[in-house]
């Protein structure tokens, strides 16, 4: 990309992810901007607006991590729990392009709060847990670390520090009025020698790539992430356009993906022994599952 007519030539459109590159700093990123996706995610449940914002960021995060993957199958989950805290259940997972995410909250205790509450106003003392399933190879990989920080892209920079060893920064914007609710996010990273199996830069965030890196891409505003006006392409050019390269990949359009369905829940019934099948039928004699993700009813005969 060496000219913002190229950059601008692409496309402006909601619910994509676009991959790039700054080689000569050995930087790596994504951006994201959820619009359709996003409000048929929240739709399904009747949540109030400080519910929808934290979810949003959640969404956008999860899209820009899951994004990450190589492999094309494998899927990312990223879990937020608390003990006492007004959320108690946030979780979103990412596969193939395909999101989906659930805030479980306590309605009474959210509505004693202000309009705006902070994070841990809405979490107390709580634990970000990070998955990567890898359907190629079958192996997992979890990250745990304290749910910290003024918002989600922060408790999530911190995994990446302890449990990735990977200078990481990441910024969202959400953006919700009359029209609808939209999110945007960016993700850079830092990966010079680690790769290669050579020391992590976890002990060099003065590193001065990635202190570069990190100034250029900590600029960006909340409305740009949320421009429909301004392609993620137009957007990678302003913040990286005195590079010396950027490439950019387009990345998986992203699509609303709740995987249940009644073929699934018999399968996972059927492993339970008969005895405990019985307790999990109604009066009328059949199983009701209760997808959170997609609010929707599955009755199984038993």
């Amino acid at each position: 990309m060496s000219a913002p007519e190229h950059i601008e030539a692409g496309e402006t459109g909601y619910d994509r992810v676009l991959g790039f590159t700054i080689p000569e700093r050995n930087g790596r990123g994504r951006v994201v901007r959820l619009g359709p996706v996003l409000e048929t995610i929240l739709s399904a449940h009747a949540y109030p607006p400080p519910i929808k914002h934290v979810l949003a960021e959640a969404l956008v995060v999860t899209a820009l991590i899951g994004s990450l993957l190589k492999d094309d199958e494998g899927q990312l989950t990223m879990q937020a729990q608390t003990e006492s805290g007004i959320v108690d259940l946030l979780v979103c997972d990412y596969r193939g392009g395909e999101l989906r995410g659930y805030v479980r909250f306590d309605e009474d205790r959210l509505g004693q709060i202000g309009p705006n509450p902070s994070l841990y106003a809405l979490f107390g003392q709580g634990y970000l847990a990070i998955t990567f399933d890898m359907a190629t190879s079958g192996q997992r990989y979890q990250g745990i670390v304290p749910l910290e920080g003024n918002t989600l892209a922060e408790a999530c920079q911190n995994y990446f520090a302890q449990s990735e060893q990977v200078p990481t920064l990441i910024r969202v914007g959400v953006r919700s009025d009359g029209q609808g609710c939209v999110a945007g996010g960016l993700l850079i990273q830092h990966l010079a020698e680690g790769e290669e199996g050579r020391e992590r830069l976890h002990v060099r965030l003065d590193h001065p790539e990635w202190e570069h890196l990190a100034a250029l891409a900590g600029s960006i505003r909340h409305d740009e992430l949320t421009d429909q006006d301004l392609s993620l392409e137009a957007l990678v050019w302003r913040l990286f356009h005195d590079e010396k390269e950027v490439r950019v990949e387009a990345g998986r359009p992203l699509t609303r993906g709740c995987r249940c369905s009644i073929t699934h829940y018999e399968s996972v019934i059927a492993k339970f022994p008969e005895a405990d099948r019985v307790d999990m039928r109604n009066d009328a004699g059949t199983i009701v599952i209760d997808c959170a993700f997609c609010s929707r009813l599955f009755e199984i005969e038993a």
